[in-house]
């Protein structure tokens, strides 16, 4: 399966964006979808997790009560709510699907990844 994500750019600190993530070339409600981060010289950061129905989600605690993910079957499509950002927000955040039937947040899990959208926060 093939990610594409869109919709970051530069939002000011307590402000809202919305990156989306498209897929195509598989079975799009078969995938575990999860959102991960990277802000410079850091590591990949887990954020947020959907099960493949939507009815189940998992959140990072940095993030938990500010950002919502969401997904739509029929558009093939998973996104990112993100309110009352922080500039500690700042970074890529790539979208990955997993074909496995658990819900996680361990970044080995995934088995496909998008390129990344750049989200950046000022203060």
């Amino acid at each position: 399966v093939q990610l594409q994500a869109s919709g970051g750019g530069l939002v000011q600190a307590g402000g809202s964006l919305r990156p989306s993530c498209a897929a195509s070339g598989g079975t799009f409600s078969r995938y575990v979808m999860g959102w991960f981060r990277q802000a410079q010289e850091k590591e990949r950061d887990f954020v947020a997790a959907i099960s493949r129905s939507g009815g189940v989600t998992f959140y990072a605690d940095s993030v938990k009560g500010r950002f919502t993910i969401s997904r739509d079957n029929s558009k093939n499509t998973v996104y990112l709510q993100m309110n009352s950002v922080k500039p500690e927000d700042t970074a890529i955040y790539y979208c990955a699907a997993d074909s496995g039937f658990i819900t996680t947040r361990d970044y080995n899990q995934y088995d496909y990844w998008g390129q990344g959208t750049q989200v950046t926060v000022s203060s």
